[in-house]
């Protein structure tokens, strides 16, 4: 694990500005390579270590806000498409900004889903990127900070707590496809 961990930082230390830049890009185009938020957190935590990592989180993390608060202005299909599953999932349940932030912070929450909430929690874009800003904060710092620490345990470890990870995935997914059927 060691030697992965000093090819990486090599890898990232060549790559000079870059590395950064397009690690926020990442953060951009995570909804259309449908990534969860926490997955490229923990990255930027193996990649760039916590301080730099969490800092490039936080950047990302809310400039995807910015664009998906254009996006919604800008194309009423696309604010009418997560109206749907807003109302779909969590059936017009009205929440706090408060709840927004902690709700950030899980991850299997729809990220876009909770910056619709704060669009009409506030009312104009100043206090939307505010707290957007503010919402952000939390699951940047703790997603890099476990990032962080996973390049610090030994390989078999890791390769442990991934198929964990994955059969978890695997079981959350069948649990829900058994409640698709369900309802049907």
């Amino acid at each position: 694990m060691e030697n992965f961990n000093d090819s990486i930082q090599s890898l990232i230390e060549g790559a000079g500005w870059l590395a950064p830049a397009l690690f926020i890009v990442i953060h951009l185009i995570r909804p259309f390579l449908f990534l969860p938020v926490i997955v490229v957190c923990i990255a930027g935590g193996v990649l760039f270590g916590f301080l730099e990592g969490a800092i490039l989180s936080f950047i990302g993390l809310s400039l995807m806000s910015l664009v998906f608060y254009r996006l919604v202005n800008q194309f009423p299909r696309f604010r009418d498409g997560v109206a749907r599953l807003k109302s779909k999932l969590l059936h017009d349940r009205t929440i706090t900004v408060t709840q927004v932030m902690v709700l950030r912070v899980m991850p299997f929450v729809h990220f876009h889903l909770l910056s619709l909430y704060l669009m009409e929690m506030t009312n104009t874009f100043r206090s939307y990127m505010y707290y957007s800003a503010l919402g952000v904060i939390l699951p940047a710092v703790l997603y890099t900070a476990f990032g962080q620490i996973i390049t610090e345990f030994p390989w078999y470890v890791v390769g442990l707590f991934m198929l964990f990870l994955a059969a978890v995935y695997a079981i959350l997914g069948r649990i829900h496809q058994i409640n698709i059927e369900g309802s049907n």
